[in-house]
């Protein structure tokens, strides 16, 4: 990866993304590894949005496609957007594998190219922590929308300092000093990574109330956060070690749906 003058910071997010495309989906919390949990993603998305009955879905960042799939179970028209050419090559072969009917293409989320009140629902996983301008990407998906439509942002305030990690990087300190320091395998992405958190808009955690303040400054209503996702944490910490789990368990996660008014 060579930055000239011109590279961006969503040059360096697609580039990140790309990166993490091969290991993505080995990941708990990335992938789905079991029908408990799928069954936890139905159930949060029928809650919000409603069965499929063919309707136009945008799946925003959709990676590798897991989201993709989930709508697709539910009856959606599905279209995946990614800026990573490297995720949507998974999200093609596993499209291929499952023989689903999903329409996947290479795009900003911010801008992405499509028509005006084409869709019915909009969702993100995971996508709206990394946005560099939230404000025009809102403003840019409730146009997207139908009247009436929806979206649904699944996402958290992965930054903030939790109890969990403040105890962890306490013993972490701890243990380091009777013990040799190793190199740390994940080094290249955090550095990658600590240099787009400097640049993007959340860049101290994305907290559901300013995410709430930004969709109604884009015209959204009603706006209703909903924090009840325990069964699909459950879920996923059974396919993750104990640290891990209480890391996320920590972690403030949320889904919000916001309608665009008819």
């Amino acid at each position: 990866m060579t930055a000239g003058s011109n590279y961006s910071v969503r040059d360096e997010i697609r580039d990140y993304w790309s990166m993490r495309a091969e290991s993505f989906d080995l990941s708990p919390g990335h992938e789905i590894f079991s029908e408990t949990e799928r069954s936890a993603w139905h159930r949060l998305i029928r809650k919000h949005l409603g069965a499929g009955e063919g309707r136009r879905a945008l799946d925003l960042a959709c990676g590798t496609g897991v989201v993709s799939h989930l709508m697709h179970d539910l009856g959606y028209a599905v279209t995946g957007l990614d800026w990573s050419e490297a995720m949507l090559d998974k999200a093609r072969a596993k499209s291929k594998t499952r023989g689903s009917s999903i329409r996947f293409l290479m795009r900003d989320a911010e801008a992405t190219g499509e028509d005006e009140a084409s869709y019915d629902v909009i969702v993100t996983r995971h996508l709206v922590w990394t946005l560099v301008d939230p404000a025009a990407a809102f403003a840019h998906w409730f146009k997207l929308l139908k009247p009436g439509g929806r979206v649904l942002i699944v996402d958290g305030d992965f930054v903030t300092q939790t109890w969990f990690r403040k105890l962890r990087r306490w013993v972490d300190a701890a243990v380091s000093r009777f013990r040799p320091a190793t190199p740390d395998p994940r080094g290249d992405f955090r550095t990658q990574y600590q240099s787009i958190m400097s640049q993007i808009y959340f860049r101290e955690g994305a907290r559901a109330p300013e995410v709430v303040r930004l969709l109604e400054g884009a015209g959204f209503a009603p706006v209703i956060v909903d924090t009840s996702l325990g069964e699909i944490h459950r879920a996923q910490g059974r396919n993750m070690p104990m640290a891990q789990f209480l890391d996320r368990a920590t972690q403030h996660r949320y889904a919000i749906c916001a309608v665009r008014p008819e």
